[in-house]
């Protein structure tokens, strides 16, 4: 017997696209923050949109404008940039005046041992978390999302790899 469960898209769960009118504004890249925590549990986990652009340079670009008006204080901020199609190209982490880009994982095995990390460091943060470890459980959810941050859409990769390699 078939299973056809494989073969049918599913919807991402705990994920609301962004509004139709919101990526179809002409301009290919936007800018995205996430959302507020806790807006997983809530369904309500659409990224903010900081900006677009018409090129990868320009939102990246953007990115940087918007980490130079970080004051020197705040955490650290992943920010995405996210195509027409709401796939990820690119993200990094941003802090007062410059952004950390993260460079996207090679291959579908590079991936899944990002995620199993990715994972593995949520896990421990909710045990830092039931040790009253609030500073400790922050940074592992932060390294997670870094490690989250390299899971630059398939279509993406090499092109993001090389934007980084002309960036730098």
């Amino acid at each position: 017997m078939l299973d056809a469960s494989f073969s049918t898209p599913r919807a991402r769960v705990g994920y609301r696209p962004f509004p139709e009118a919101a990526l179809n504004s002409g301009q290919p890249f936007v800018l995205t923050r996430p959302s507020t925590a806790g807006a997983i549990a809530t369904g309500e986990a659409h990224p903010s949109i900081l900006s677009r652009a018409a090129t990868l340079d320009e939102a990246m670009a953007a990115a940087i404008a918007h980490a130079e008006d970080l004051n020197h204080g705040t955490a650290p901020q992943i920010l995405a940039i996210l195509d027409r199609e709401e796939r990820l190209v690119l993200a990094g982490s941003a802090s007062a005046g410059a952004v950390a880009w993260c460079h996207p994982v090679r291959s579908a095995a590079e991936a899944r041992a990002v995620v199993i990390e990715a994972s593995q460091c949520r896990a421990e943060a909710g045990k830092a978390m039931d040790w009253h470890e609030p500073e400790l459980a922050a940074r592992l959810r932060h390294r997670a999302e870094l490690l989250e941050a390299r899971l630059v859409d398939p279509l993406w990769r090499s092109f993001a790899a090389r934007a980084l390699d002309l960036a730098s």
